[in-house]
């Protein structure tokens, strides 16, 4: 079901800001693993019974072989590039290749076939969507930036995420990052429990409190709270 969801979505060629609003549920996603935090953030996540989906750079697997695998047991695996690139400043044959090459180099260790991507940056324009549809991967971007990659510590990144926080949400934090690891630990998995979130992946999302049409119209203003650090263009 949750596959079904995310291929349905993947042909209607619009990005994902969030979910449908309607369950008490949110989408923790990781970008710019796997790392040698990975088994950390892993390790909380199993702790709080939470589900996660992790975008993966593809110049790091091989160097952390081991880590994909087991992030797919707590969530989905997502394209975050092979080399963690501006993708709205490549030709459009080099934005295909970032995405190809590290579908196939994750597929070669979980043998899934990956259809979530995410842009470094949040970085798009017509010609890194257009790269995603003829691929029929789906553009997955967020609506509440914990602002850890902007250098937050662990108790700023808490807060960032839990201000912002609505039904539906999908939360971008980096799974390469101490403090990030320390907020989820200290404060941000303990406060979610509290306040009675279910912790999805994307494709549990999507098939549990999808979008509805008009909210993909909308884009980023079709979700309930929104922090405005995404980097888009043509959004």
């Amino acid at each position: 079901m949750a596959r079904q969801a995310v291929a349905r979505f993947a042909l209607l060629g619009k990005p994902i800001y969030c979910g449908g609003r309607r369950d008490h549920v949110v989408a923790l996603t990781f970008d710019d693993g796997p790392g040698p935090y990975s088994h950390l953030a892993l390790r909380l996540l199993r702790r709080y019974h939470a589900h996660a989906t992790f975008f993966l750079v593809g110049r790091l697997l091989e160097r952390w072989r081991q880590i994909p695998a087991q992030e797919l047991t707590l969530g989905a695996l997502g394209d975050h590039t092979w080399s963690h690139v501006d993708l709205a400043q490549l030709p459009p044959v080099a934005i295909a290749g970032e995405l190809t090459k590290t579908r196939e180099a994750v597929a070669s260790l979980v043998h899934v076939d990956v259809r979530l991507f995410r842009p470094p940056y949040g970085a798009r324009d017509p010609a890194v969507d257009q790269a995603a549809r003829r691929l029929q991967m789906l553009e997955v971007l967020w609506n509440v930036d914990s602002l850890d990659s902007e250098g937050a510590d662990a108790a700023k990144i808490a807060r960032n995420v839990v201000a912002h926080l609505s039904s539906g949400a999908i939360v971008l934090m980096h799974e390469n990052r101490g403090q990030t690891i320390k907020a989820l630990a200290f404060t941000l998995l303990p406060e979610l429990r509290r306040l009675h979130y279910r912790l999805l992946s994307i494709p549990e999302l999507l098939a549990t409190d999808p979008p509805t049409a008009a909210q993909l119209r909308r884009g980023l203003g079709g979700c309930s709270k929104n922090t405005l650090s995404l980097r888009t263009r043509g959004a």
